[in-house]
């Protein structure tokens, strides 16, 4: 699931966390905000795509799909896309945008996913994982329905900008919860994450049976420069967003198939 604006922004503290991240309850205006805005389209969005590289062919999970931005851009790519996703809202409008040429389930997941072992190539989480106490039952169904020799393809909130705009500054090495709001359509939407340091980041991926292949820290495309000259400014030089590479190993007969 994409984010909206990055968090310095649209940070404040959230009078009721009950509600928190139900997008169903804005998912037209969140899908309208972050389909050309300058955190999504030009920084999240290419970044993932670049990390992926060449998916023609491959079969690919859109874990957290959303209204399908990225769905779309890998299917393009010659990719063979699933989708998947929490809100019913979110998925109405992945539907609409993709047609019948993508498959998409509402699945949360928390839950066990509804696919074979095996069944993926890829599997890519943009701004999801975050949403999650415990990533170990979700990264060990996502290492299930990856074929061996498959990737994981993550990007979260960086460690540093929740630590860093909270006060009083929690214990960065403690994994805790934090909510805000987004302004969404000049609407205040309640959100809650979890906030993670980087090391438990990679001991879950680890644990869960994935190797870690990349850490990328992107910059934006530099379209954006001219685009959103204020907040390319600030996002080509404070840290946001953290992506991932990770790989299930071979088989130990080194077959990928």
């Amino acid at each position: 699931m994409e984010r909206v604006t990055d968090v310095p922004e649209g940070f404040a503290q959230s009078a009721d966390p009950v509600r928190a991240n139900d997008y169903d309850s804005f998912a037209e205006e969140y899908s309208a905000e972050t389909e050309d805005n300058l955190v999504n389209a030009y920084y999240a969005r290419p970044a993932m795509l670049t990390l992926a590289g060449d998916v023609a062919g491959r079969r690919i999970l859109d874990a957290g799909c959303g209204s399908g931005p990225l769905s779309a851009a890998l299917r393009d790519r010659g990719a063979a896309v699933t989708g998947i996703d929490a809100s019913a809202g979110m998925l109405a409008l992945a539907k609409r945008r993709l047609g019948d040429g993508v498959a998409l389930h509402q699945v949360d997941l928390s839950d066990r996913l509804p696919f074979a072992d095996g069944a993926f190539d890829d599997v890519v989480a943009s701004l999801v994982l975050h949403y999650l106490e415990d990533w170990g039952p979700t990264l060990a169904e996502i290492r299930r329905v990856l074929r061996p020799g498959g990737r994981l393809i993550a990007s979260v909130d960086h460690p540093f900008v929740a630590y860093t705009i909270e006060d009083p500054r929690p214990d960065y090495f403690a994994t805790t919860s934090y909510t805000f709001d987004w302004i969404v359509n000049g609407r205040s939407v309640p959100m809650k994450f979890w906030r993670r340091p980087l090391h438990a980041m990679i001991d879950a991926f680890t644990t869960a049976g994935f190797r870690l292949a990349f850490i990328s820290e992107p910059q934006p495309e530099p379209a954006a420069r001219e685009l959103f000259p204020d907040g390319f400014h600030d996002l080509s030089t404070k840290p946001n967003f953290l992506f991932f590479v990770v790989e299930v190993p071979p088989s130990a007969a080194g077959s990928e198939d």
